[in-house]
């Protein structure tokens, strides 16, 4: 049996379980803005998530009923047709992009961000709100309590990236010494 001219992944899973899995990972990325999954299961969202959005820019009663039958999360529509729809009314298509982020070490199953084009992380870590009360103090603004508090988070922010950082490399190097561990006692 070939596997050319498929169009759909299965991911070890039935047909039932795929949608579960795929209608959650919409929601989320509804919800969120950005998600992260695994490089082919982000390809396998686009898939999905962009016709969602073409049909969310009309705004009538019969295409939110088909978002409900393929997405049944009332917020989540409410979402795509309130927020969404307008947000791309102008774009024809390309509402995603998927940003490779490497492997996980786990499995080292090649991980990624998938996000809608205009989605602002910056916003989300607060960084944004950081550089432009930073900008503002360079001019000779006066330092009023929202900058100070501004440089409170960013210094907070800073050192929880460390903190994070100096996790992840303590997380790699145990990986490491247990898959050396795994592999010695594999050719023992």
């Amino acid at each position: 049996m070939s596997r050319h001219r498929r169009r759909v992944k299965h991911f070890s899973r039935k047909s039932t379980a795929r949608v579960a899995l795929f209608r959650g990972l919409m929601v989320s990325l509804i919800e969120h803005g950005r998600i992260r999954t695994t490089v082919e299961k982000a390809k396998e969202l686009r898939r999905h998530i962009e016709p969602a959005v073409t049909l969310s820019k009309n705004d009538d009663l019969g295409t939110r009923r088909l978002l409900m039958s393929r997405i049944p999360n009332e917020t989540a529509v409410q979402t795509l047709m309130s927020d969404l729809g307008p947000r791309f009314k102008e774009r024809a298509g390309g509402y995603t992009r998927i940003i490779k982020l490497g492997r996980r070490p786990g499995d080292t199953a090649e991980m990624a961000f998938i996000e809608f084009v205009d989605h602002d992380w910056k916003a989300e870590s607060g960084e944004a709100k950081v550089a432009k009360t930073s900008k503002k103090a360079a001019k000779g603004e006066k330092a009023t309590a929202e900058t100070k508090e501004a440089k409170a988070e960013a210094k907070a922010l800073k050192a929880h990236k460390k903190a994070n950082s100096k996790l992840a490399a303590a997380h790699k190097k145990n990986v490491k010494r247990i898959q050396k561990k795994d592999r010695a006692a594999a050719r023992a």
